[in-house]
This record gives structure tokens, C-alpha cells and sequence, in this order.
């Protein structure tokens, strides 16, 4: 088979849907099942030149990228469903920040080979993520090269009704969901930089590698919310965006930093507020609440069953400081930077 002729038949067999195909199977290029549409709104999908989508009306299309790099943001141990689902969240993360609801992706990825029973775990994390979050793959690339997984993805928004990282004002809160440092946590305890307990592992592994991108809160927050981020980087780091564009700075209390039973269970509260900090691949949503509307916001957040907590107070001197019992604290380090 030409290698022209093998491409094709890779995007035919792992990256086409079908009429009846459940998540991480594949069909061969000869099959004659129709295609299968996720959603109604795409009207050409895989198969040409480029996709076609209907928004709907009284909407704007809100597009994010992110890429991944084989030696830069996993290793050749990662699980390539891991990959694939991890690929989505991020991205999807991002549209959560901005309050859109998730509609399209397209995927280019370099592979240094064809390896069949990689792709077929890759695509079974990355479908199975798209389902859930009821996204659709439209297109994309495929070429040989370094492992490189790039994923842009595409979200859709009411009018007038997007989230952004200016807004924030002196008085409101600053709030974020879940909890913070599980997926440093693990990553730390894979590089051998920690010891982690036995029963706390697989936890904290499931933070770093199917993380949560959190869909329904972020379009909960487009009436309630006057800036957001997604914690990809660390929350410092992330915190400082809002803060730089908002032109206003913070003071974060750090014994109201969220952490789950597993990270209590292996360090004690001072000794993870680097990592809460500074660790990154959270992938929860840092936002800033007005006071008049912090009832509203935990009443809805209750219903929707989405666990957010209050960790600091916009102000109007700049920068972002951090108190421990009232007390100004230091620490050390700093978030996750590219370059």
C-alpha cells in the first residue's frame, strides 16, 4: 500500500465514525457503513477539503489550540488512552473558562510510525471524551514525524455572555473548583521526587492523567462571574493573568486552599502549598465573584453538585500576596512556563 493510500486508510479506519461503532473500534476502508454525525450541526465532516458547521443563530464561536510533545508533556510510558483523553480536557478546559459550550474539534498529530495498537487506544480515550462532552471531530492532519498531538477545539457562546480574564474588581472573590496539587502531587511521585502512599496512588494518578475539564460550571459563570482561567499552569501563575489584565492584584489565603484526602494523606498543609500553587495540570477554573452575588453562586453551584471554594479577595494594590493566619507568607517557586 503507497504511503498516500496508507494515510487514508489510518483516517478511515481510527478517526471516522460509523453507524454502530462503539468507542475504540475500528472498521476497515472497504466498509460500506454510513458515516455518523455526533451532532446535527455539522453538515461536512471528515472526508473533504475542509468541515462545514451551522453555529446557531445569535452565537460566536470561541476557538482554542493546545499541543502535546512527546519528551516535553508525557513520556513514552504514558498510556495513549490517557493521551487521548488528556488531549480533549485540555482544551476543553479553556473553553470552560470562557463560558462556551463545547461543539467541534479538529486534530493534527505527527507520528514518528504507524502503530496500530497505539492509535486504537489513543482514539478509544479521545472519542470516549468527545461523546461524553457530545464534541465532534471534523478534520484535521496527519504527517511522520516527532509524536506531537495538537487539538484545536471550538465551543459556542451566547451573545454578549463571554467570560474573560479582565473584569475582576477590587472587593470581589476569588473562588476555585475542586481541589488543587493532586496531578503535581503524582507527576512528583513518578520523577521519584516524593514518596507517595500505597493507597493513595491511583488517585492521584487519575488527577494527572483523565483530568475533569469543567464544562457545566464554566456556562453556570457567565452570569455570575466577572473574570476566569483554567489552572493549567499553577494557580499563581494563572491568578497573575487575571490580575495583569484586570490591572488589579489579590490576596490569597493559603489555609483555604482546597486539597483532596489523598494529597492530605501524604503531605502536611504547609508543605503542599508549592505544589497547590505552582504545580499546574489542575485543570479546574479560578473566577472572581462579586460579594452581592456569593449566595446566588453557592446555591447554584450546590444544585449543579460542583464543590468551589472561596480562597482570597481581589484588591486594588497590585500584585498577589498570600496570608497564612492573617500573616503575610512567601513561597518559594513559580508556575509552569513553556520556555
Amino acid at each position: 500500500m503507497d504511503s498516500q493510500r496508507r494515510e487514508f486508510a489510518i483516517i478511515a479506519d481510527y478517526f471516522q465514525r460509523r453507524a454502530g461503532q462503539s468507542t475504540g473500534s475500528t472498521l476497515s476502508e472497504n466498509s460500506k457503513s454510513n458515516f455518523r454525525r455526533q451532532r446535527n450541526d455539522v453538515l461536512i465532516g471528515i472526508g473533504d477539503d475542509a468541515a462545514v458547521v451551522t453555529p446557531p443563530p445569535e452565537s460566536r464561536i470561541a476557538v482554542t489550540t493546545d499541543t502535546m510533545v512527546s519528551g516535553v508533556h508525557f513520556d513514552e510510558n504514558t498510556s495513549p488512552r490517557a493521551l487521548g483523553h488528556k488531549l480533549v480536557a485540555v482544551n476543553l478546559s479553556d473553553l470552560a473558562a470562557m463560558g462556551a459550550e463545547p461543539a467541534w474539534v479538529s486534530l493534527a498529530c505527527s507520528l514518528p510510525e504507524v502503530d496500530e495498537a497505539w492509535l486504537k487506544e489513543f482514539t478509544a480515550g479521545l472519542f470516549a471524551a468527545l461523546d461524553y462532552y457530545h464534541c465532534e471531530l471534523i478534520g484535521g492532519d496527519m504527517t511522520r514525524g516527532p509524536l506531537t498531538l495538537t487539538l484545536t477545539a471550538q465551543g459556542i457562546l451566547p451573545l454578549e455572555r463571554c467570560l474573560q480574564r479582565r473584569g475582576a474588581q477590587p472587593g470581589d472573590r476569588i473562588f476555585v473548583s475542586g481541589t488543587l496539587g493532586d496531578a503535581a502531587l503524582a507527576l512528583a511521585g513518578l520523577q521519584g521526587k516524593l514518596e507517595l502512599r500505597d493507597a493513595t496512588i491511583d488517585e492521584l494518578q487519575k488527577r494527572l492523567f483523565y483530568p475533569t475539564p469543567r464544562v457545566a460550571l464554566g456556562q453556570l459563570l457567565r452570569n455570575q462571574a466577572t473574570s476566569a482561567i483554567d489552572l493549567s499552569d499553577g494557580l499563581a501563575g494563572d491568578l497573575k493573568h487575571i490580575l495583569r489584565a484586570s490591572e488589579v492584584g489579590a490576596r490569597v489565603n493559603l489555609e483555604a486552599l482546597p486539597a483532596s484526602l489523598a494529597f492530605r494523606a501524604n503531605l502536611e498543609p504547609q508543605a503542599g502549598w508549592p505544589l497547590q500553587l505552582n504545580g499546574g495540570d489542575d485543570y479546574e477554573l479560578c473566577f472572581t465573584v462579586p460579594e452581592s452575588r456569593v449566595g446566588l453562586l453557592e446555591s447554584l453551584v450546590r444544585q449543579a453538585g460542583v464543590a468551589v471554594s472561596c480562597i482570597g479577595t481581589i484588591e486594588a494594590q497590585q500584585g498577589l500576596r498570600f496570608f497564612h493566619q492573617n500573616k503575610e507568607v512567601q513561597i518559594t517557586g513559580s508556575s509552569y512556563s513553556h520556555f
